[in-house]
């Protein structure tokens, strides 16, 4: 399943073209494309699709979005265990 999930940008890549940015979702940190809300500045919360930030969501909002999305269980299953990832990053045998 593909969610569009709520997520705070945590750095923006203002040279990247197409503008990009690292969100974090909940301890996952990835980058996404910010060229749909350009406008977006750090600490802000975004809704992200297929890597896309496709539009501004309030604070509360993402955080109950979240908090919803990990008691189902669907963060781990769009992102997978975040511990898992990091041990796998860390020894370089990431596969994606």
């Amino acid at each position: 399943m593909c969610l569009a999930v709520p997520g705070k940008v945590v750095a923006i890549d203002d040279a990247a073209d197409p503008l990009t940015g690292l969100i974090d979702f909940g301890g996952v940190r990835k980058q996404a494309c910010l060229e749909y809300v350009p406008d977006v500045r750090v600490g802000e919360y975004v809704i992200v699709h297929v890597g896309f930030a496709l539009q501004r969501l309030d604070e509360e909002s993402a955080r109950a979005s979240l908090e919803l999305f990990e008691q189902l269980g669907l963060l781990e299953e769009e992102f997978g265990d975040a511990w898992e990832q990091a041990a796998r990053q860390g020894s370089g045998s990431e596969v994606q």
